[in-house]
């Protein structure tokens, strides 16, 4: 295997593969209405449009309904970038809702929408262009692939699989593992074909990188911020400046591996 290119990569799905933009909106607006009591179910214009610029504030999905009741009640975009969790916790509060419940109802949701019309449920997701290419490129490669997601992993299947991509179930990682992808990651290494073992793993979170970098089990790893992912202009500052995180662009990840830095 050459120096210049892994022997498994992890990818995260959404914000790395695929862009779920608009099933995000849609099920956080149903929930919305749902909790909110609202009757009039067509969304006000440009709202989706602020909830697509404000996606990097989320971080689990109860917060996903809030950020419309915050934007509905004229939060403004800059505040909600810089105080996103008091403003969450406040809504929350001032409410007097759960978190738990929120996430309850938005999963029951999303649950309803797919058994009804599973169909335009995957149609409100796009794949970035040139990351099929890439992955159809890597299929029969020596090189390991897996996907290491917060997604349910029969969806990440499902989605893939239209796009002609077809990954077994033990190399997808998703929301049913319930554990910290730094942990996965650790298993990845410890059960790798090829030793040594050379991992780089492609993230939009920044955070979820950071915790990476601090497990000492993991410090050779290779850690990517998907620049064109659900992340803001800080976001991808803080990536250039850290000693173990290299910012990572669309072209360079269609491109061959020794363009990645």
């Amino acid at each position: 295997m050459a120096a210049n290119q892994p022997t498994i990569l992890a990818l995260d799905f959404d914000g790395v593969i695929c862009d779920g933009l608009k099933e995000y909106f849609e099920t956080a607006w149903r929930t919305y209405c749902d909790i909110w009591l609202q009757t009039d179910e067509t969304p006000p214009d440009n709202l989706a449009k602020k909830f697509y610029r404000l996606r990097p504030v989320i971080e689990t999905g109860w917060e996903m309904p809030v950020l419309i009741a915050a934007l509905l009640a004229g939060v403004a975009e800059e505040q909600i970038l810089q105080e996103w969790h008091a403003i969450a916790r406040a809504i929350v509060q001032e409410n007097h809702l759960q978190s738990a419940a929120i996430a309850q109802k938005l999963d029951f949701l999303r649950d309803q929408w797919i058994t009804d019309d599973l169909a335009s449920w995957l149609g409100l997701h796009r794949f970035y262009p040139g990351v099929i290419e890439k992955l159809d490129s890597l299929i029969n490669s020596p090189i390991q692939v897996f996907i290491v997601t917060t997604k349910e992993g029969r969806f990440v299947q499902q989605l893939l699989a239209q796009q002609g991509i077809q990954l077994p179930a033990k190399s997808v990682f998703g929301k049913e593992n319930k554990r910290p992808k730094h942990e996965i990651l650790h298993e990845l290494i410890t059960a790798a074909k090829t030793l040594p073992a050379s991992l780089w793993f492609v993230e939009d979170r920044i955070k979820t990188l950071e915790l990476v970098a601090q497990q000492s089990n993991l410090d050779t790893v290779k850690l990517y911020l998907a620049d064109w992912g659900y992340n803001t202009s800080d976001e991808r500052q803080a990536a250039q400046n850290h000693d173990r995180i290299q910012l990572l662009s669309l072209s360079q990840f269609a491109d061959d591996f020794s363009t990645w830095g």
